[in-house]
């Protein structure tokens, strides 16, 4: 886990990496959708999305839109998501595969039981003070977007949504699915009792990002 006072992973700065991040966080959109989100004029993202496309980052797709035109509808390639940093992959990679040699299944788990410990005991000390359910998923998008999961929250309907719109270390969690499994259950012990929280979205799955739904299911059972 990152230090309290880490920098995010990906922080935009010149046009193109703040389109990427759009685009990243948004899912895919057009050219007047993105321009009013950055608040820049049509005509500058038109430019700056020619140069990703050249290069790989971009592409778009046509969707019918009435009588009118097709509309394009842009959104990220392949290559385009890998400008987010995915953390070491290569050395984790090599390293839970010796681990498995080493130690066997039992010792990935052990490794992954021990980091959990370590992330529930930093979590757990950052909800202090924080008594609503929204109060603590504030906290936790806090901390995952410190660690470069650019997590971000919104109610819905009776709970929450709660979405990473990146995995740094995705590469990882494709060689040991424990990553995931252990992450959701530390969800759910950081919010409190009285929280059910069940992944909705998932980028091992094929989802562009994870999402988590968050019930209160005290207020649930009540009603």
């Amino acid at each position: 886990m990152s230090a309290p006072d880490a920098k995010p992973a990906w922080t935009p700065h010149q046009p193109a990496d703040r389109i990427l991040t759009t685009l990243k966080t948004r899912g895919a959109l057009g050219i007047p959708d993105i321009a009013k989100v950055l608040g820049v004029t049509v005509e500058a993202v038109r430019q700056q999305m020619a140069k990703l496309e050249a290069e790989g980052l971009v592409d778009a797709e046509s969707r019918p839109s009435g009588r009118g035109r097709p509309t394009q509808i842009w959104r990220l390639t392949g290559a385009g998501h890998q400008r987010f940093p995915d953390t070491h992959a290569e050395m984790t990679v090599q390293m839970i595969s010796a681990v498995i040699k080493v130690f066997g299944p039992q010792g990935m788990d052990q490794l992954i039981g021990e980091r959990e410990q370590v992330m529930r005991a930093d979590y757990t000390a950052a909800m202090r003070g924080a008594r609503s359910l929204e109060a603590r998923l504030e906290r936790l998008a806090e901390i995952r977007s410190r660690e470069g999961y650019m997590a971000e929250f919104r109610p819905e309907d009776d709970g929450f949504l709660f979405i990473e719109n990146h995995c740094p270390i995705c590469t990882a969690a494709q060689a040991c699915t424990g990553f995931c499994r252990s992450e959701l259950q530390l969800f759910e012990e950081v919010l409190g009792t009285g929280v059910r929280v069940s992944r909705v979205e998932h980028i091992l799955a094929g989802a562009r990002r994870c999402a988590y739904r968050i019930e209160p299911t005290a207020k649930r059972r009540a009603a």
